[in-house]
Order: C-alpha cells, then structure tokens, then sequence
C-alpha cells in the first residue's frame, strides 16, 4: 500500500468512526425523520412514466380557490392499486391505494386529491443500474395530484367511497395552501416501513412516505383547522414492512461512489439492487428472485436508499409483511 493509499484509508475510517461516534451518542432519532426540501427539483429526462402523472390536473398543482361561505364536503376514498388494470387482484392481498374527494354545495362541483409516484411504485422502491453510471440512479420523486370529478365506481366497487366530514370554504382554502407548502418540500417517495420486530412495541427506524401518509397528514391538517371526521366503518390501510436490526449509516452517493476505498461496498450495493431491476425476462425474473431470497433471509442482508443516503439493515424474521391495518381518524 502506497502513502498515498494509507492516507486515504485513515481518513475514509476516520469518516465512518466520526459518524459512528455521532449517532452512537444518543444523537440518532428514531425513527428516522424525513428530509424536507427548500422547493421540488426538475425531473432527469431519463425517468420514465408508464402512466402520466396527475394527466387531467392542472400543470403547476393548482387548486381552486372557494367561497368563504361554502361547505365542502370531504369523502375518504380507497381503491386496490391499479385497480383500473387489475381490477379487485391487489385488493385481495390489501394492496391498496389511498385519496381524498371534496364536493362543493356552491357549485356541485366534485375534486379527487392525492399523491402518488411520478414514475410508478417500482421506480420509487427500487433504483435503476446504468452502465454510464456508477452509483444507482433512482427515480423516485412523488407528488400530490388535485382534479376535477370523483370516478364513484373506480372508488366504490371495490373499495371505499364515504363521507367522512365537511369543512367551510375558508378552511378548504387555507388547506389548499398547505398542501401546496407540503407538496414542495416533500419531494420523494418512501414504500418501506422498517420496524425492528412486529410488536405493538417494536422501534420503527424509518416510516413510509406514501399515498396513505399523505392522507394521513391531510386528515391531521384538516382537524387543526376545524373539521369534525368520523367513519362508519374500520379506516384500514396498507403497511409493507421490513424487519431489521438496528440499522448502520454508509454515505451518500458521492461518500460510498466517489471513494475508491470504499469500491467493495459501492459494487456490493450495485449488485444487491441490479437483483430488482426492471424488465426482466421470466428466466431472470426466478434467477433474481432467488438471489434476493439469498441476500434478505440467508445473507439477513439489505440496503435501504432513505433521505438520499444509504443504510444498512440486518433483516430479521420475518423479514417482509404486508399488512392492512387500523389508523383512526384523527
């Protein structure tokens, strides 16, 4: 090993022994909290959407301004995912997808609000592996979507169309704002919820950010600013769960890529994602099936992409859940 190697070695270990030292000193919160933004990015050319986004919402997110005096009122709405394809299959694994509906007295007017992947769930979950590209590149931005109308039957045959509550034109408006607030700052989807075991007592390391949370937020929102919300039945919604350890901090792109000390971790987290890459033939789809099994359940091995910085879970059984499960209103 040259000088110059040595050199770089101590300050790479220095690096990792710093920030072990930080976050090993009761200074790491758990969960994890997410990171927010001064204002959303331009979206890389490269990411591709199978289904636009938000097609018939206005371009730049704008929601319609109401009368003081109007009553609106607010429906909780739920579908299986892709529901428009697939009709009830997701939902019989509580595969669902989650938004808000609002109807004016004024105007008779109905709008559907919710948010979702620019780029499909698999572009957020999983990044792509490009051979002109060293580190992962992830496409993983989402974003809320206000439109006009209420499809009743895409929401009530097989799912949930109910109202909940009603809210003044006023309260609506100051609502709109937030939304547009929250909308710009939390730029990135999150699928994983990392739990260190299933317990109602478990330590949640880092929480989901999703259709349901936005939901969630919102109906939060909504109780702050005066609206009464009750439900006529259980308000259920889907949890997808990894159980770990506690997890251990790598680096951002340009700490784990841009360090040729640290190449052995930079391929290992290349090749863990290159196991899920998309557009697989059927025969590389088992293959990778297989080798994702080795990583997770044999190897309890996996790597989580959180606030644009790696981590390292050590999985635990039972590794993966989906779950349905209650969050009342608030």
């Amino acid at each position: 090993m040259t000088h110059a190697e040595a050199v770089l070695w101590f300050n790479v270990l220095l690096f990792l022994h710093v920030v072990a030292q930080f976050r090993d000193n009761g200074r790491q919160q758990w969960p994890v909290p997410y990171r927010r933004f001064d204002r959303r990015p331009d979206v890389d050319s490269y990411c591709e959407a199978l289904y636009p986004f938000c097609p018939t919402g206005d371009r730049d997110g704008r929601i319609p301004f109401m009368r003081d005096s109007d009553l609106i009122s607010v429906y909780r709405l739920q579908t299986p995912v892709w529901e428009f394809k697939y009709g009830d299959l997701l939902g019989e694994i509580h595969i669902m997808h989650d938004a808000i509906g609002f109807s004016s007295s004024d105007t008779g007017a109905n709008y559907t609000m919710e948010w979702y992947e620019l780029f499909q769930l698999g572009n957020c979950t999983f990044p792509h592996i490009r051979p002109e590209a060293y580190a992962p590149f992830w496409c993983n931005q989402g974003a809320a979507c206000f439109f006009k109308g209420i499809d009743d039957l895409h929401w009530s045959q097989n799912g949930t169309l109910e109202k909940i509550g009603e809210l003044k034109g006023s309260e609506f408006n100051d609502m709109a704002q937030w939304v547009q607030d929250d909308n710009e700052t939390g730029i990135y989807y999150e699928t994983w919820t990392v739990r260190s075991d299933p317990s109602p007592n478990a330590t949640v390391w880092f929480e989901s950010y999703d259709c349901s949370q936005f939901v969630h937020r919102t109906y939060r929102k909504l109780t702050e600013l005066g609206a009464k919300l009750s439900s006529r039945s259980k308000t259920n919604y889907t949890k997808i769960y990894l159980y770990s350890g506690e997890p251990t901090y790598l680096g951002n792109d340009s700490a784990i890529f841009g360090q040729p000390a640290l190449k052995n971790l930079a391929l290992d987290i290349r090749k863990f994602y290159h196991t899920f890459r998309p557009h697989q033939s059927f025969l590389d789809f088992a293959l990778s099936l297989l080798e994702a099994y080795k990583k997770v359940v044999l190897d309890k091995s996996f790597y989580l992409y959180y606030n644009f910085e790696y981590w390292r879970l050590p999985m635990k059984p039972p590794y993966v859940q989906i779950t349905y499960e209650e969050v009342p209103l608030p």
